[in-house]
């Protein structure tokens, strides 16, 4: 007996729960989206010019770039240092140099690369030096260089001889 009025109240939990309330069912039934407004698409890309860089900025820039790349190698220039930082600090200061040279004229040129020149001896001895045991003479030639090229290069004194 209690099997068959379990039974027929499962039917008829069954029968109710499949007709239900129209307001029930719409209650929870997924609303179509409304269609987002989509963009146009760019078919031309626009180009952007950069802004014209005078002469005296790219040189100021230059030479900061420069100052700090050397900055970097004198502070990389210790005992517990790493060689790869040491030569890559090297070979950017060059670079920035090297943008520098681009700006000078044919007399100012010749005397950087006299720098230029010792620069490059610096990273020979660098490269030679293994196990790092004459870093504090390498350290030594690298600010002596700095101060050398501060007090030639510096924009007060170069600013007549920019090409």
């Amino acid at each position: 007996m209690r099997t068959r009025i379990i039974r027929l109240m499962l039917i008829f939990f069954v029968v109710i729960s499949t007709a239900g309330c129209e307001a029930f069912v719409r209650k929870f039934t997924r609303k179509p989206k409304d269609k987002m407004k989509t963009e146009e698409l760019v078919l031309v890309p626009q180009e952007y010019k950069p802004a014209q860089v005078t002469k005296e900025e790219q040189y100021r820039q230059a030479f900061l770039f420069w100052k700090n790349w050397h900055d970097e190698l004198i502070d990389s220039l210790t005992s517990e240092g790493n060689r790869k930082k040491q030569i890559d600090c090297l070979k950017e200061a060059v670079n920035s140099l090297l943008t520098l040279r681009q700006l000078l004229n044919t007399g100012k040129k010749k005397k950087l690369d006299i720098y230029l020149d010792r620069i490059d001896n610096l990273r020979s001895q660098i490269d030679d030096d293994i196990y790092g045991s004459d870093i504090s003479s390498q350290r030594a030639d690298a600010e002596k260089l700095k101060r050398e090229i501060l007090r030639e290069f510096s924009y007060e004194k170069i600013k007549k001889c920019l090409v």
